[in-house]
């Protein structure tokens, strides 16, 4: 039960998005994939089946908002816990109280915001209670839970994915923030739905920060006797500098690298570039960029282009020399050129799969053919016997056997014929013909 003061607030003082939050599920913005009829959480919710749990997913998208909603409807006693401020000490008090309110029949609703931020300690403080069904857990995170929560207690709970609010879904909350009594309703607030489509963009699916941004919109707005007129300009001022999500220890890291990458890959130099604007425009290091696309110039260009090697380093050079924002172009002039090289990964293919034998085979003897002699001992012992020292013969070429005798003729270089690597191909079936024929010769002797 909540306590009243007797210096309340001006509701009008309280911000939108708190004035806003949803009640029930019908007034629920997106996660129609959870929420819809007939769907996996929407029945928990209506069977009153509710299992401990952990959303996943971007802010602003409703987590604290949804457990809220649940508890009201399974008619539960609702803790909101934060893991940056509490401690085990806390968590225990918490969970007596909910043993002791158990014991009278009545269920407790844990809701944990920010859960990845507990170590493994305190998330294990809440196993005991769980697993005999004094709370139910309801975990929120914007990391993977695989990664951020342990296993014992994530086995234990039901993982649900939140998605990003589209932007139909946040125009829709806007609209509602305008005409509800509890928002703006009243006022006769004049804004198009091409406005309220800019503010949806520029929130990048986050519910909370649409409905900040339509706060400042309107208090910044031209006012009338009647009416509250939002322009374009209003809009453009307030939303000229928009937040990213982006973390650069985080999953979304990763995500946007792996999209950069695989759209090189794919030869499509739009999305790439799109993908690379996307990591500095939220702040990541221009070097980090360019260390990946230098591994990108080889893994999967390599000899089919082998000039992307030398674009690559050339960009990682100019961003080191220039910094941001400058060097945005010269990454954009790599990615792009990479984009639309020719594409081999034979030369990845080539290491691992030498790599793969070199751990399963880490004492083959060097051929003593090819062994260095700088002592008497060892030229006794024939290292270097019959070393054929190329640029002695006419070809440049020798037959020498290079490979320890268990991987003779083992091949692991396996040239495509895209690009440049269509050449060298070409000169290695030339070499390997030429030594076969010249130990065929040998062997006649």
């Amino acid at each position: 039960m909540e306590q009243t003061h007797f210096f309340e607030a001006d509701p009008a003082d309280t911000p939108l998005a708190t004035r806003m939050r949803p009640r029930s599920l019908d007034e629920f913005a997106g996660q129609t994939h959870l929420l819809g009829p007939g769907k996996v959480l929407r029945q928990l919710i209506d069977r009153d089946h509710v299992p401990s749990m952990i959303f996943w997913g971007p802010p602003g998208v409703g987590k604290t908002t949804l457990a809220r909603i649940i508890a009201g409807r399974t008619r539960s006693n609702f803790i909101n816990f934060s893991a940056v401020t509490s401690g085990i000490k806390e968590i225990k008090e918490v969970m007596n109280e909910a043993e002791r309110t158990r014991m009278l029949g009545e269920r407790t609703i844990l809701f944990v915001d920010e859960i990845h931020r507990f170590n493994k300690a305190q998330q294990d403080a809440f196993l005991p209670f769980v697993e005999r069904g004094s709370i139910v857990l309801i975990g929120a995170t914007t990391e993977n839970p695989s990664f951020e929560v342990n296993s014992a207690l994530l086995s234990r709970c039901k993982v649900f994915v939140l998605q990003a609010l589209g932007t139909e879904d946040l125009v829709g909350l806007l609209r509602r923030a305008i005409d509800d009594p509890r928002g703006f309703g009243g006022q006769n607030v004049q804004m198009d739905g091409d406005m309220l489509a800019m503010v949806a963009n520029f929130a990048n699916g986050d519910a909370r920060t649409a409905l900040g941004t339509l706060e400042m919109v309107i208090l910044n707005a031209q006012r009338e006797e009647d009416r509250v007129t939002v322009t374009k300009e209003i809009i453009e001022q307030c939303v000229n500098k928009k937040s990213l999500l982006y973390d650069k220890n985080g999953e979304e890291h990763y995500n946007l690298i792996s999209a950069l990458h695989k759209s090189m890959r794919n030869s499509d130099p739009d999305a790439a570039v799109y993908w690379l604007a996307r990591m500095l425009e939220a702040g990541e290091d221009p070097l980090y960029v360019a260390r990946r696309i230098i591994r990108f110039a080889s893994e999967d260009v390599g000899l089919a282009d082998s000039r992307a090697l030398e674009l690559a380093v050339a960009a990682y050079q100019a961003s080191h020399f220039i910094g941001m924002p400058e060097c945005t172009v010269n990454l954009a002039h790599a990615v792009v050129y990479l984009s639309l090289a020719p594409k081999s990964n034979a030369l990845e293919a080539a290491y691992m799969a030498a790599a793969a034998d070199a751990q399963k085979m880490l004492a083959e003897p060097v051929p003593l053919v090819i062994r260095n002699a700088p002592t008497r001992l060892m030229k006794e012992l024939d290292y270097g016997k019959g070393y054929q020292y190329a640029h002695d013969y006419e070809e440049k070429l020798t037959a020498m056997q290079c490979l320890p005798d268990s991987l003779k003729d083992k091949k692991y270089y396996v040239p495509t014929n895209q690009g440049s690597e269509a050449r060298h191909g070409e000169r290695l079936r030339q070499i390997l013909e030429w030594k076969r024929a010249q130990r065929e010769r040998e062997e006649k002797k």
